[in-house]
């Protein structure tokens, strides 16, 4: 730990040390590492530009997370500028190179920040770096109460009143293990976790389920084979289709009565009952476990 912070003290006495470069310098370096890939430019280009990477890294200390490791995104971030630098749009490395760092350093925060990723959206991203300083803004303001505050929020970041309160919340407290037990005074106290409730099956419920549904759509199949024409299609545009034709109308087309089309209706049902029950009755099938025709 201390050989760790002497590094790091070095480290930073050896940035802060770095002198500054001048626009044509600055120029120089750039023009060198984009067109003969000079790694002596480069190194030259970014030790000037550690107390910036420092800098900025400095504005994210709060988030909870090492400064050196902020530090060290802040330095990759620097290199994507370098190796992106146009020299010849005549503008200064450390505007440019600005972005890329603070880029780099907020991609870190938003991955190891909390465990639940968040902030995908352009929108979100803003909405996580700004929360705090514009609440703290409104604060200073008077007391305007939450609600308020939240819209006035919503409208300057672009995002709704919901995505918010949903922000606020997170930021409000750290990551909580559902693991951890409900009480700190008694250790066999029940765990966060167990008052999670999923109404859903259980997975072997719902896979035995499927199995079944299409074990039992099998021996539909089969028996509906057995049908002649004239009941299949009664069976068919009566049960098996989502809009049900009525008696009248299969009457109609079939040039019958629509009590003679009942009959047959009813004799197919029957039929296919017995072929289900005769051919399956070995695997448990009973009169209340045929495949429903509705």
């Amino acid at each position: 730990m201390a050989q760790a912070a002497g590094m790091s003290r070095q480290f930073v006495k050896s940035a802060m040390s770095a002198p500054f470069l001048e626009r044509a310098e600055e120029r120089s370096l750039a023009v060198r590492w984009r067109e003969a890939d000079d790694e002596s430019a480069l190194h030259q280009l970014a030790h000037a530009h550690m107390r910036l990477v420092m800098a900025v890294a400095m504005r994210f200390r709060h988030y909870g997370l090492p400064v050196a490791d902020l530090v060290q995104e802040g330095h990759v971030g620097l290199l994507e500028a370098a190796a992106r630098f146009e020299p010849e749009r005549e503008v200064r490395f450390s505007t440019y190179a600005t972005w890329w760092i603070r880029a780099s350093i907020q991609d870190y925060v938003l991955r190891n920040w909390s465990i639940v990723r968040g902030g995908t959206s352009s929108a979100q991203k803003s909405l996580f770096f700004n929360l705090r300083r514009l609440r703290a803004r409104l604060a200073q303001k008077g007391d305007q109460g939450a609600h308020n505050a939240h819209q006035q929020i919503a409208l300057a970041l672009g995002v709704s009143i919901r995505d918010v309160e949903g922000m606020n919340a997170r930021l409000s407290g750290p990551d909580v293990s559902l693991n951890a037990p409900v009480s700190d005074d008694d250790s066999n106290s029940a765990e966060r976790g167990d008052f999670l409730i999923d109404d859903n099956p259980l997975a072997d419920e719902v896979v035995g389920g499927r199995i079944d549904g299409e074990r039992r759509l099998q021996w539909l199949n089969e028996a509906l084979q057995t049908l002649n024409e004239r009941e299949l299609r009664i069976l068919r545009a009566r049960q098996l289709q989502d809009e049900t034709k009525t008696l009248e109308t299969l009457g109609v087309e079939l040039g019958i009565s629509k009590e003679r089309v009942r009959q047959i209706e009813s004799r197919a049902l029957d039929k296919l009952k017995r072929n289900l029950l005769t051919r399956h009755s070995e695997a448990g099938l009973s009169a209340t476990g045929l495949p429903a025709l509705a």
